[in-house]
This record gives structure tokens, sequence and C-alpha cells, in this order.
């Protein structure tokens, strides 16, 4: 699965789905994948971040992480989301993001990518699925190949059993518990499995 070329997308306020991705990005190059982790554009003005403490930390502690272009998405075979969930739907940033790759749509550079998604809230049932299928939704139009962890593996149990994408409740203390983080191993391991299997496809029907 070398060949494999995997974008994680993720948006963070305070660090929750930065984690996430560094969970997916660790799992994903285990196989063998090539992986970007990059975070869409932050569009909160600065004087609102700056009423938040934990929100400015993260803004700043995450500096060096590049801004998500067009070319990675382009650039990948398959791609994972993480975001947080807005009242049940994604964040306007990834939406703001989304709606820029109009283009590469337009010239069939979003077909057959291999994608999946992962969110987060501060309860169990804070919106988590219907941000993921919020966001499948874009991707359906895509063309997309959606790699939904279901029930493949039991940490989907230990994460709280969301089929469509592994769900985060973030604890008092901001950790990410051990069976969460190993639903996001697996969730990761599963896209790249599926990329590397439409990969090798594409490539004998080329």
């Amino acid at each position: 699965m070398s060949n494999v070329r995997l974008t994680i997308l993720y948006y963070s306020a305070t660090g929750t789905n930065y984690r996430m991705a560094q969970i997916a990005a660790e799992a994903a190059r285990e196989l063998g994948a090539e992986v970007r982790v990059r975070k869409v554009a932050e569009l909160a003005p600065r004087e609102v971040i700056e009423t938040s403490p934990a929100w400015k930390a993260h803004v700043e502690a995450t500096a060096h992480v590049p801004v998500a272009t067009p070319d990675d998405v382009a650039w990948a075979d398959a791609v994972i989301f993480s975001v947080p969930s807005r009242f049940g739907n994604i964040p306007s940033q990834m939406k703001q993001f989304l709606d820029t790759l109009g283009p590469l749509w337009a010239k069939g550079l979003t077909a057959n990518k291999v994608v999946s998604a992962m969110s987060s809230a501060q309860n169990p049932h804070g919106g988590q699925e219907a941000t993921i299928l919020s966001l499948y939704t874009s991707m359906y139009h895509w063309g997309a190949i959606i790699a939904a962890p279901g029930f493949t593996d039991a940490s989907a149990y230990a994460s709280g059993g969301n089929p469509y994408g592994t769900s985060v409740t973030v604890s008092e203390t901001g950790e990410i518990d051990p069976g969460t983080q190993d639903a996001i191993r697996h969730q990761a391991r599963r896209t790249v499995t599926i990329a590397s299997w439409v990969k090798q496809g594409q490539a004998v029907t080329a």
C-alpha cells in the first residue's frame, strides 16, 4: 500500500480534531501510505479567537500545519475528513474549503476518491452522526467512494457504535479514550486499504 496517497483534512478550534488527524496519519503511515495532514483555513475573526484561551492556544500551537489547498485533494487517492459538529453540520471553515473545489469537480478530479469522515462533540449525542452524513452528501456529488467503518472491527463498539465514522466525545481533560483511538486507527487503515484496491483496479483497467 506504499503507493496510496492520503490527505487528511481537518478543522479544529481547540485541538480534538487535530489529535484525531494525527492518530489517523500515524496508522496510515504504518501501512506505508504517503500522508499529508492539512488544516482548512480559519475564518473566525482574531478578536473572537482571542476571547477563548484554548482556541487561541491551539491556533498558535498549530501555526506550522500547512493550510489545505485544492492541490491536496487532487493529489490524493483517498481523503479522510475530521471535523467537529456545529449544530449537527460541518463547520463553516470546512464548508468554505469544499466550496472552492468546484473547478476540480468540473474536471472530474474528485471522482473515485476514497473518502471517510470522523467527527467530535462535547457529548455522546451532540450531532456527530448528522455531521458526518452531511459531509458525505457532498461526497456523493464528487463521485467519491465512501469508506465508512461500519461494524468491521470491534473498536466501533468501544468508541460508541457509529458505523458512519468514528465519533469522539470530548472529555473534560480533552483526552481521546484508548478505545476511540483504536477506532480512528481502524478507520484510517480501512480507508487506505480500500484506496489501494481501487487504485490497483484502475491500473488493471487503464
